[in-house]
């Protein structure tokens, strides 16, 4: 057989003699026939019915040779079009597969990021699309164009990093959401909350007051405002403490006030008079939030937040105790909110060694409390007492010994009780005896001991009152003196000292608890005098 390049069927062995006139015929066709059969192979022809069964015959046959053949490498002809247009669609396919699962990976490791940094801290969250917390006060300016001013204000109040409720409260609040959070006293709740609102105000504005903070008592209402004015330090913000004088004859549409902060009644007061327009207001905290919706404050409150009218207002409640009733109410006020709970809600701070110790009867407990002196007066030491009467009697036994105490309670003038408070924080009275009334919120600097001279009346009321010591990681102690009347509800005191990790004797964990309903026994008036003694004196 002769070799020649129009012939296609290398292999295959062909009887020369039997088909040479029909292989005469197909070597001598031409190159330009060839091709006008290959064109005339797609030109729709009308053909006859055997001319259709022998392509039909033909078709089959090549997809039976096709199917058996193997690929020659780099000969595309033979190779199918469908599977070359479905591979290439999957190889698209695969790519804008990866372009859309990158992202979606890096979400997901970016929520495991933030889950390990909240377990690390110890925060607890529940929310929708809850930002990431703080790695560092640096992230501020970064993440949200924090003015420098407050980053240097913050290193010079000896800030280095986030406390666990900045890490997560400040996002949430710079992000546009309202929250509540509890978080253990002496945390840093003043800084979460007055940071993100200069942030977002960005600067100052003659159009009224943007933000309102309310706080249960004057005390604490002042002291929010000194920690503001410390952060606002090098800017042109103004924050102003609403006083009984400011009611009375300040035109607030010509006082300059970004940031105002006042107790309810103030600020009702004021309202009621039409003297303050609230209606701009972008930005309202309640501080010590539980003690704000008690029953006696729930009017007052609900006087202010109806007055902040302003629809795009972002609301926040901050307190060291969040009971269920409080988030209830919470709730019915704020929309989509995020909450933020540090540690274990509503226990006492760890960093306070807390003792219980049986003084018998009243007379008992001042015996203790001079023995304890006698023994080692490491001031400034706070005391609590459950009424204005027994802190009055308490400091008439005190004050005639060589011991520097002094008193604060609701009956004083409001001058009296600020020069109390000022003189202990300057270290001039080494005792500092009080109602609940600075129970809540207040900061001294480096309060070695809280005495609960009287038993508490709540739960709540134990954990704010000896979270005045060991404040910002320091340590300190909380001895809570018990009579007779107290035993009942002694394993209440006990459960909140073991869940800060506190030993307990085994019999008081023995105990049946009862259930607290603001337990004020009626108590002996405190003195060391015999009671025989006093009738012959008042004859």
């Amino acid at each position: 057989m002769e070799k020649s390049s129009y012939f296609l069927f290398g292999g295959t062995n062909f009887n020369k003699k039997k088909f040479a006139p029909d292989f005469a015929k197909f070597k001598n066709c031409t190159e330009d026939d060839d091709s006008n059969k290959k064109v005339n192979f797609f030109v729709e022809e009308e053909d006859t019915e055997e001319q259709k069964e022998k392509v039909v015959v033909s078709s089959k046959k090549r997809k039976r040779r096709s199917s058996n053949s193997v690929p020659v490498e780099g000969f595309d002809v033979f190779k199918s079009s469908k599977k070359a247009l479905a591979k290439g669609k999957a190889e698209e396919g695969d790519t804008n597969n990866d372009i859309l699962e990158d992202p979606k990976k890096e979400l997901n490791r970016q929520i495991e990021r933030d889950a390990l940094s909240r377990k690390q801290y110890n925060i607890h969250v529940s929310g929708n699309n809850i930002p990431p917390p703080l790695k560092s006060f640096a992230e501020l300016s970064s993440r949200y164009g924090c003015k420098g001013y407050i980053l240097r204000n913050l290193a010079e109040l000896g800030f280095k990093e986030p406390t666990p409720i900045q890490r997560q409260a400040i996002p949430v609040l710079l992000s546009g959401r309202e929250c509540f959070a509890c978080a253990p006293t002496g945390s840093g709740k003043t800084v979460a909350f007055i940071c993100p609102m200069l942030i977002k105000l960005k600067r100052p504005s003659t159009d009224g007051i943007r933000a309102v903070i309310l706080s249960p008592a004057r005390e604490l209402a002042a002291q929010t405002a000194r920690e503001g004015k410390k952060l606002i330090k090098g800017s042109n913000f103004h924050i102003r403490l609403m006083t009984k004088p400011l009611v009375k004859t300040a035109d607030f549409s010509k006082l300059r006030c970004d940031v105002l902060i006042s107790t309810p009644m103030r600020l009702k007061r004021a309202i009621k008079a039409k003297k303050i327009d609230l209606s701009k207001v972008e930005y309202l905290v309640l501080d010590e939030s539980d003690k704000l919706f008690e029953q006696s404050l729930l009017k007052q409150i609900d006087c202010v937040v109806k007055a902040c009218s302003n629809p795009l207002i972002i609301r926040s409640l901050f307190s060291a105790t969040l009971p269920d009733s409080v988030e209830e109410l919470a709730r019915s006020i704020m929309h989509d909110a995020v909450r933020v709970i540090i540690g274990r809600k509503n226990t006492a701070s760890e960093t306070v060694k807390q003792k219980l110790v049986f003084a018998g009867t009243e007379e008992g407990k001042l015996l203790a409390l001079r023995q304890s002196f006698a023994e080692s007066l490491n001031p400034p030491v706070l005391i609590f007492v459950q009424s204005k009467e027994r802190a009055k009697e308490l400091y008439d036994e005190l004050k005639c010994e060589n011991i520097r105490a002094g008193v604060i309670h609701s009956d004083l003038p409001p001058g009296e009780r600020e020069n109390a408070v000022d003189q202990f924080r300057a270290g001039e009275k080494w005792v500092l005896i009080a109602t609940d009334v600075i129970a809540r919120g207040m900061d001294f600097k480096g309060i070695n001991c809280v005495i609960n001279y009287d038993f508490p009346d709540s739960a709540s009321a134990y954990i704010h009152r000896i979270g005045r010591s060991g404040r910002a990681g320091r340590s300190g102690e909380a001895i809570t003196f018990y009579t007779e009347q107290d035993v009942p509800f002694l394993r209440n005191i006990a459960n909140m000292m073991m869940s800060s990790g506190c030993e307990v004797p085994s019999w008081i964990m023995s105990l049946k608890k009862k259930k607290w309903r603001k337990h004020r026994p009626r108590r002996d008036s405190i003195s060391t005098q015999p009671k025989a003694d006093k009738n012959d004196k008042d004859v």
